[in-house]
């Protein structure tokens, strides 16, 4: 059993180490976001501000001290998700989904000292208010910890009700950049970022393909918004601004205005940042008004429904996924037969990372005992839980508890997606780039 100040202090040498290894030049070891210097945003120049994420900040209050209560006869967990009034309410319900199997199965396996893991569930409908007093809820349920939530707005609100409440927040959903530099010390992210989308995206749009004109249709919403950004930054400092960037509303439908304007710049290809319904539909009329430059798309892309929807107007999309689920991991493969048992369906990518931050919380329950301030100490301790396997491979934190974990891309062949390594690129002596 490790002592009550052992994750502080191993939490302080390591930020201490990281803070010496950045002076000596050895900042590429460390870099927020798994970002490489070459994209890093000002590297010419100076160093940028987002070095600061790179030294985890820690929460110093009191209460690792007090004591479980005597009388308990469950163990409850709380979840946030979008499961009623969301246009991404299929996300949420994975995401439960995924929540579910993993408490079953701690359970099955004698719970926490015998008592029995409780999931308290609480919907997400995407309004900032609520977000907080679903937080509050939980803290009133007696929570040890929770998981979610994907929408980004959600996720922020909640954060910082989670801070005053101080209960641990593992989100698996939310791949909003900003989201852990609030510096808020209650959270993990078990999720790749749009950061490493982004830029992988971009890397393989100029660097792969050779595109120099790229347009881009994004959803009006903060997923869209701020989703881009990153590639966005990235593709001007490689010299290939976006030509156009067109919005497109939540469950619309009709694409047309838009594509019409992006058809008269003729861009060597086209980007589409949005949900999965959006993202199929505008592929679907891209093809239907004869234009045939190819199309990429962010990873809420990867979906059953978005191929069931595009059919074959997916064939040759790509995108990217923050895991392949055509990995050859033995833990992947029974999470997969256990939850197509379980519910009936596959499970995406929000159940598997779902899983994977559940089945973490479980163990830093059984590892520090019930009390919220050792919980959150043992799951924002970089050492503890880096490289834990999962059914999504291996998770990796940064300094700022972002998961800098393996990214895949996807690319639509016969009808579904196939999975290949971001290419690793190294700049030649004439400052392109090759594999």
């Amino acid at each position: 059993m490790i002592k009550r100040s052992d994750c502080v202090i191993k939490t302080i040498c390591l930020a201490l180490f990281l803070v010496c290894n950045f002076m000596n030049g050895q900042e590429d070891k460390t870099m927020y976001g798994n970002t490489t210097e070459e994209l890093f945003p000002y590297h010419k120049f100076q160093k940028a501000y987002k070095y600061h994420f790179i030294e985890p900040v820690q929460f110093y209050g009191a209460g690792r001290d007090k004591q479980a209560p005597k009388d308990l006869t469950e163990v409850r967990i709380g979840f946030l998700g979008p499961l009623e009034g969301s246009p991404i309410v299929s996300l949420g319900k994975q995401m439960l989904n995924g929540s579910i199997l993993a408490i079953e199965q701690a359970n099955e396996n004698g719970g926490y000292n015998n008592l029995p893991f409780k999931l308290m569930v609480h919907n997400d409908v995407g309004l900032w208010g609520a977000a907080a007093n679903e937080v509050v809820e939980m803290d009133e349920e007696k929570v040890w910890a929770w998981l979610g939530s994907i929408d980004d707005i959600v996720s922020h609100v909640a954060l910082r009700a989670t801070l005053k409440m101080e209960i641990m927040m593992v989100n698996t959903g939310d791949p909003d950049p900003t989201f852990t530099e609030t510096n808020i010390p209650w959270v993990i992210r078990v999720i790749g970022d749009d950061r490493q989308s982004g830029y992988a995206l971009a890397s393989y749009i100029f660097d792969v393909m050779n595109h120099e004109r790229v347009a881009v249709i994004r959803s009006n919403e903060r997923y869209g918004r701020v989703g881009i950004m990153e590639y966005s930054g990235f593709a001007v400092r490689k010299g290939h601004p976006m030509m156009i960037e067109e919005r497109f509303n939540l469950d619309e439908t009709d694409f047309t205005m838009q594509l019409e304007n992006i058809k008269r710049v003729s861009p060597d290809a086209i980007l589409i940042w949005g949900n999965a319904k959006e993202s199929a539909l505008i592929l679907k009329q891209i093809r239907s008004m004869g234009m045939t430059q190819p199309v990429y798309a962010s990873d809420r892309s990867v979906s059953e429904e978005f191929l069931e929807i595009a059919g074959d107007a997916a064939e040759g999309l790509v995108s990217t996924c923050p895991y392949n689920p055509e990995a050859d991991n033995p833990k992947l493969k029974k999470f997969q037969k256990a939850y197509a048992d379980r519910f009936g369906i596959k499970p995406d990518v929000f159940a598997a990372h779902a899983f994977d931050g559940m089945n973490l919380i479980i163990e830093a329950i059984k590892k520090e005992g019930l009390n919220r301030v050792l919980i959150r100490d043992v799951l924002s301790d970089l050492e503890t839980f880096q490289g834990y396997e999962g059914v999504t491979g291996k998770i990796i934190f940064d300094g700022s508890w972002n998961d800098i974990g393996k990214i895949w891309m996807a690319k639509v062949k016969q009808g579904k997606f196939e999975y290949s390594p971001v290419p690793v690129l190294k700049a030649t002596s004439d400052g392109k780039a090759m594999e």
